[in-house]
């Protein structure tokens, strides 16, 4: 088996549902998101619309410093915003505006046809043993780490 293609068709995948999901978000009217929005705002629309930057960090897999990026970005566009707990002013809250709200069904939307497109003639199995190789793949990187 010619091994050395794995990583070049996965970095390639990648980059083709990039440029998918942003050609659904410019059909969609949604061009000032662009696709890393997308997995700040899934965690909130599934969480009731309200976490903590180190809850959104931890459920997105990513650093807090790129959680914070990304959250600035989404306030300044208006989709969310902080609040300050009631009961621990330490803590800041993120959460969904009406704007984001209002999107919520074009997102579902986008995000369905992302998996309908990435799951296309795949069996149930297949995506079982795929999602099960690709676990194992991501965490032999995470070991090396």
């Amino acid at each position: 088996m010619n091994d050395k293609y794995i990583v070049y068709f996965i970095s390639r995948t990648k980059a083709n549902m990039i440029k998918f999901i942003e050609n659904k978000l410019k059909i969609s009217g949604l061009n000032d998101l662009v696709p890393t929005h997308g997995n700040i705002l899934t965690a909130l629309y599934e969480s009731n619309g309200k976490l903590t930057m180190k809850e959104i960090a931890k459920k997105i897999g990513k650093d807090k410093s790129t959680v914070t990026s990304l959250v600035n970005r989404l306030i300044s566009l208006g989709y969310i915003e902080k609040e300050k707990c009631d009961k621990d002013k330490r803590v800041t809250y993120i959460k969904l505006t009406d704007k984001a709200r209002s999107i919520e069904g074009k997102f579902n939307n986008i995000s369905s046809q992302v998996k309908e497109t990435a799951y296309n003639n795949f069996t149930e199995d297949e995506k079982k043993e795929f999602l099960r190789l690709l676990k194992k793949l991501s965490n032999n990187f995470k070991d090396a780490n």
